[in-house]
Formats: structure tokens, C-alpha cells, sequence
């Protein structure tokens, strides 16, 4: 088992520009940008823990967030990287402390989450909100009380 040192919150901030090989400030961030819009389980683990963060953190906040066992710290850099390519994330400098970066969402949870299920609709049920209705209604095995509940909803909107 690994074990991690404490370190003090403006050395457990520091991002290099080097680990992480970000742009410099005269590089188009158009040029950086890929259009991929999912999220794979891990980037989505991070992307979790930033939402819930609310505000941004470097990657030390974000690491410290994780059970045992953690992963590394060039780990976590490297799906901020990543991240910030797919346009999910920016980031900025945290004045007076060093190289150290603040990475904050670009894209809410509300926002990722009606994008995926557009998604989902779409693929696996041609468009049809009934169809992907009835596919949960069928496979989720739903007690009485629980498809009245959604009728009622259904009935407010």
C-alpha cells in the first residue's frame, strides 16, 4: 500500500506546465480542442468530483478526494490534460502560488448529463422518448407506486 506525505495546500497545488504540457498563453486554444463529447468512467470520476467541489481545484483538491488506494498524482494530471483537450475543463493560474493551476468545469453536471441521455435516446431507441420510457418501465421491473408516481409526473409536464 502507498503512502502519501503532507505536503502544504500550496505545494500539493502545483500543476508543471511541463507534467501536465499545457498551451502556452500564444498557442489557439482552437488548435487544442477535440470534439469528443463522452466522457470515459474515469474522466467521468473527475469530472464528478469537480462538480461537487463547486468552484475548481488544482489537481491535489482533486486526488484528495479518492479512496484508498489513490491514484497517482501524474495520473490525475494526465486526465485533467485530457479533459481540458476534450473541452470539459479550463483552467487558470492561482496567483502567488508558483505553477499552480485551478481547473474548473466548463460544462455542468445538468448539461453532461442531458447531452449523454440525447445520446442514449437517439442510439439505442431511434428518437423515441416512449421507447426509452417503456424500455425502463419493462427492465426496471417498477412497483405500482413507482409508474404512478411517473404517470403523475408525465401528467405535470
Amino acid at each position: 500500500m502507498r503512502e502519501y506525505r503532507k505536503f502544504s495546500i500550496s505545494k500539493h497545488c502545483e500543476i508543471r506546465n511541463t507534467l501536465l504540457n499545457l498551451p502556452s498563453e500564444n498557442q489557439s486554444e482552437n488548435n487544442m480542442k477535440r470534439k469528443d463529447n463522452t466522457l470515459t468512467k474515469v474522466e467521468f470520476e473527475v469530472m464528478n468530483i469537480l462538480w461537487d467541489i463547486n468552484g475548481g481545484a488544482c489537481a491535489w483538491d482533486i486526488l484528495e478526494h479518492y479512496e484508498d488506494p489513490k491514484p497517482a498524482y501524474t495520473t490525475i494530471a494526465t486526465y485533467l490534460k485530457v479533459l481540458y483537450e476534450k473541452g470539459f475543463l479550463d483552467f487558470h493560474k492561482v496567483g502567488g502560488q508558483g505553477k499552480t493551476h485551478r481547473f474548473v468545469p466548463l460544462v455542468t453536471r445538468a448539461e453532461y448529463t442531458r447531452r449523454t441521455m440525447q445520446e442514449v435516446k437517439k442510439n439505442f431507441f431511434g428518437g423515441s422518448v416512449k421507447s426509452m420510457l417503456n424500455y425502463f418501465v419493462s427492465e426496471e421491473k417498477l412497483s405500482e407506486d413507482e409508474i404512478k408516481e411517473l404517470l403523475e409526473s408525465v401528467s405535470k409536464s
